[in-house]
């Protein structure tokens, strides 16, 4: 075999392991020539995305309440407005201002009471328009009000600058399989249908990784490689590099080799474990491929977890509490008016703790990239209320991470960490009956201290009415009031990316579309 081949080899091989956490690791086999590396400079920055799996519905995130938009929107969302007979389930929310009804149905819109406005600048092609949040999103709107938290309205994945007409031509270049949630998924992750192996956060990754782990010796490798992209989630497409590879944690601890350099509890078995899987016994290139990896999991697991502060210390935790999931903080008040642990708000907290353990333990990384998901978006059915349980969710944890960052032991962060929502894609203008159906276009969040706050970014859709075909006049808007996108995944990409120190070489080298879309246009402007 020749070296070529071996390499190329390992690099496959590495990707074999079963060990969970210890997989990624294994990318120490492969070389760091493949990305154009670029220096992190200036202090610390993170990127932290928000996967919303499912499709979320951005009809009912972020409203359009100008009165022309509004009818439009109680037309498609409340059957009763036309047709007093329908026996559909209203999914359209109340207006500003509107009284909750504390004796209505959980989560049902008259429980919610009115959307909750939020102000913008007046930009030209917002001119007359007005918007809201659900009603659920009251610390959005607060951190919106602060500055702290913009809107993206309608972005969503194309291949160029598309319009209706446009659309309608089998000839014209469109994303593949749109409206599949898998490929839509990972077109949003990586610009290709499900089976794309890298994304874009894991090559922001690889094109900033070199800045890190500087000063640690020999383990800055393994920093740069395994602390880079980060997930206490579920693993992704997004945050696949080609020299980085995600590094999957636990929810509350760092997965290792039996439990604090214990196995069974025993400290010696722990080592003669971990010395059998660390020896070079085989020539096999499997075996050798395979041990190390093991050896660098371990040691990643080793320089995290010691670093790693306890769950039950502020700012990111109580002080006292038994457990995660006993925690107050993690927890948050759902639909039917319960106190229930947040399961994004508990993935946050590991990100605040691994930033921490990065001061603490004196890594000498200067730029991450993390991702965390919440679920169950995909309503075709009862609506009202798991909506509404999402933005609870939501809500509840942009707030409590944004404190958290505030309060960081080595000084307010937030100006530093900046945190996006993506998801599948939005969903229909139409009410199924329950429900809502697959969209493309959506509208998103960004929170941070360098985001250009209280501000609607991007164009917001026009709406309109369907006619008897179920053609809508708008030009934002397809079968069954899905939208167009005006900005693409490339723009929103591009515009973290930036601010994140990537070149506008190096962007253009992992956003295949961009080079379709005016210059001037890349930047969206969201960023300080």
């Amino acid at each position: 075999m020749s070296l070529t081949s071996r390499r190329s080899f390992l690099r496959q091989a590495a990707t074999f392991s079963t060990l969970g956490a210890a997989g990624p690791l294994g990318l120490s086999l492969a070389t760091m020539g493949q990305a154009s590396a670029q220096s992190a400079n200036g202090g610390y920055q993170a990127l932290v995305c928000i996967f919303l799996h499912g499709g979320n519905d951005a009809y009912n995130t972020v409203l359009a309440t100008d009165t022309d938009s509004w009818s439009h929107y109680v037309n498609h969302r409340d059957p009763h407005s036309r047709d007093a007979t329908d026996s559909s389930t209203s999914i359209a929310l109340l207006r500003p201002g509107t009284a909750a009804n504390p004796g209505a149905a959980a989560g049902s819109p008259a429980r919610l009471g009115g959307a909750l406005p939020i102000a913008h600048s007046g930009r030209s092609v917002h001119a007359g328009r007005q918007f809201a949040l659900h009603p659920s999103l009251v610390r959005s709107q607060q951190l919106y009000g602060s500055n702290r938290l913009a809107v993206m309205a309608n972005a969503g994945p194309l291949i160029r600058p598309t319009t209706k007409a446009n659309y309608a031509l089998d000839s014209f270049a469109k994303p593949a399989k749109l409206f599949s949630h898998n490929d839509q998924q990972s077109t949003w992750m990586s610009f290709s249908p499900e089976g794309a192996s890298e994304g874009w956060g894991g090559r922001i990754g690889d094109l900033l990784m070199s800045g890190n782990g500087s000063g640690t010796g020999a383990s800055a490798d393994i920093i740069r490689r395994s602390f880079t992209c980060i997930t206490p989630g579920q693993a992704s497409t997004w945050l696949s590099g080609r020299s980085v590879r995600q590094y999957p944690v636990g929810l509350a601890s760092i997965p290792g080799l039996g439990n604090n350099q214990r196995v069974l509890g025993n400290a010696d078995l722990y080592t003669a474990v971990k010395s059998v899987m660390n020896a070079s016994t085989s020539s096999n290139l499997f075996t050798q491929a395979h041990q190390q990896v093991v050896t660098r999991a371990i040691q990643a697991s080793n320089l995290m977890a010691g670093a790693l502060p306890s769950s039950a210390l502020a700012p990111w935790g109580t002080s006292g509490a038994s457990s995660v999931w006993a925690d107050p903080m993690l927890k948050y008040t759902n639909t039917n008016g319960a106190q229930a642990t947040n399961g994004l708000a508990l993935q946050l907290q590991m990100i605040a703790r691994i930033i921490n353990a990065n001061r603490q333990g004196n890594f000498g990384i200067r730029r991450q990239v993390f991702m965390v998901n919440l679920g169950s978006f995909d309503t075709h059915a009862s609506q009202n209320t798991e909506h509404n349980e999402r933005m609870l969710q939501l809500d509840h944890a942009l707030a409590y991470f944004d404190s958290v960052l505030g309060e960081m032991p080595g000084g307010d962060m937030r100006s530093q960490v900046t945190t996006f929502t993506a998801s599948d894609f939005g969903r229909s203008f139409t009410n199924n009956g329950d429900g809502t159906d697959h969209g493309w276009g959506a509208h998103h969040l960004i929170m941070g201290g360098a985001v250009q706050g209280g501000e609607v970014y991007g164009t917001f859709p026009q709406y309109s009415t369907a006619n008897a075909n179920g053609v809508f006049a708008s030009q934002d808007q397809l079968g069954n009031g899905a939208l167009l996108p005006t900005t693409s995944v490339d723009q929103y990409a591009y515009t973290l990316g930036k601010w994140m120190g990537v070149s506008n070489t190096d962007l253009a080298s992992i956003l295949p579309n961009l080079h379709n879309f005016d210059s001037s246009t890349h930047n969206v402007g969201f960023m300080g």
